[in-house]
């Protein structure tokens, strides 16, 4: 395997690359998973132990997050607060769906599970505009919600990669909030989610800690720089980017 015959030195500084453009990926549009996933596999990391592995590696991205949306959050931390059970229990009952799951399930469904929600993201403004009627403060529109951040927890739970694509997929037909308002959410719930299955996965074991350590390094170094990018990117350019990354994704695991 690469990943045996690749000095140490080497496996390491891929790792840190690795990490710096999920941590990027993360603080523009979500989707680092995208990244750090692939890697491991190519260095021949099983899927499930790369799965947990790359989880605790990439949170620092998220944090890039937070700060850089700071503004955009404080008049929503109320729904913030609102959505944290559906995050939690969603999150812990995915993580048990995978360590007690099949690997080879694990990889038959993944693909599926990234085209729909980059599919549903990419379709979310058509979806919103035929949903403007409707009051969002509708009791419907709002259990919605709370389902499909429930759904987007159980799916972090179990495989993180384009977690954030699908928490703007189902905010997006759910809220009315601008695009930067979305990805402050976005990033405060992506955290959540993905603190908890990364402590879940700690706790676990299982993990590669030479891979660990050096994207803990690259994603909050990436996740810094991804955060100063967004505000430097136009709201089209934003969902091309988001759409365009877990298009690639899926088909590339696909095959």
């Amino acid at each position: 395997m690469l990943a045996l015959s690749l000095p140490l030195g080497w496996r390491l500084l891929i790792y840190l690359l690795a990490g710096v453009a999920a941590g990027i990926s993360n603080g523009i549009a979500g989707g680092g998973t995208f990244i750090t996933f692939p890697t491991m596999l190519a260095l021949g990391v099983p899927a499930i132990q790369a799965n947990v592995s790359s989880t605790v590696g990439v949170l620092p991205s998220y944090l890039g997050g937070l700060r850089g949306f700071r503004v955009e959050l404080r008049t929503r931390m109320a729904l913030v607060r609102e959505l944290l059970p559906a995050c939690l229990v969603g999150t812990v009952l995915g993580t048990a769906l995978l360590l007690r799951g099949s690997p080879t399930t694990f990889r038959a469904i993944v693909p599926w599970l990234i085209g729909g929600a980059t599919i549903l993201f990419a379709l979310s403004p058509l979806i919103t505009k035929r949903l403007a009627h409707v009051d969002h403060q509708h009791p419907t529109r709002r259990i919605g919600l709370h389902v499909g951040v429930f759904l987007v927890g159980v799916y972090g739970g179990y495989f993180g990669a384009g977690l954030g694509i699908m928490l703007l997929a189902v905010m997006g037909v759910s809220l009315t909030d601008d695009l930067d308002t979305l990805q402050g959410l976005r990033s405060a719930l992506s955290t959540v989610i993905n603190a908890v299955a990364a402590l879940v996965f700690v706790i676990r074991g299982h993990l590669v800690v030479e891979a660990v350590i050096m994207l803990l390094i690259g994603t909050a170094i990436g996740g810094w720089l991804g955060t100063i990018l967004i505000r430097r990117l136009s709201p089209v350019t934003v969902r091309i980017l988001i759409v365009a990354i877990g298009a690639a994704t899926a088909i590339r695991l696909a095959v």
